[in-house]
């Protein structure tokens, strides 16, 4: 009786473990999948009752097994042009991390990722659109493109707003 219990308990931990490193590897080939150069266009809110912004952007995105760095600029003739990047740390499929690109300092990033889409809160450090919340969305789209998307809420009407949507392609 007792060696059964014993080996059931060896199985158990095994099969805990390797699921754990599966996650693992399930995480890093999706970070490799986005790592590279890129470069597209989108549309940008500096709030969410600011007027529409046509911009240009380009990114490096630099990964390892469990973590993303993204790093751009995005700009708009003369009239915007502004640094933004993203650091994340994966632990199985949860990420933590910071932004920067709001103009109000450093954020914090939390989310997770579900199937090609890295979901992520943030917290501003100062207060924009009338609090320090927002979403982010970083996702993989087919083999060559990434979307990056910011969504922020109308503190006059409490409606999601998408406050930037950059639509980038594999250089």
């Amino acid at each position: 009786m007792m060696r059964f219990s014993v080996r059931s308990f060896a199985a158990a931990t095994a099969l805990v473990l390797a699921s754990g490193s599966f996650a693992h590897a399930d995480e890093a080939a999706f970070l490799k999948s986005i790592a590279g150069s890129w470069n597209g266009k989108g549309t940008v809110k500096v709030r969410t009752n600011s007027p529409t912004i046509n911009v240009t952007c380009q990114f490096t995105s630099d990964t390892t097994q469990q973590s993303l760095s993204l790093d751009g600029k995005c700009t708009s003739l003369a009239i915007f042009s502004r640094a933004i990047s993203a650091d994340l740390k994966a632990t199985g499929s949860q990420y933590t991390g910071s932004y920067v690109g709001a103009g109000t300092g450093t954020a914090g990033l939390g989310g997770q990722r579900a199937g090609d889409t890295i979901n992520l809160g943030i917290t501003w450090a100062k207060e924009v659109n009338g609090d320090r919340r927002a979403q982010m969305r970083i996702e993989r789209v087919g083999t060559t493109g990434m979307r990056l998307t910011t969504v922020d809420t109308d503190p006059k009407t409490g409606k999601s707003i998408v406050t930037s949507r950059i639509d980038l392609r594999r250089l």
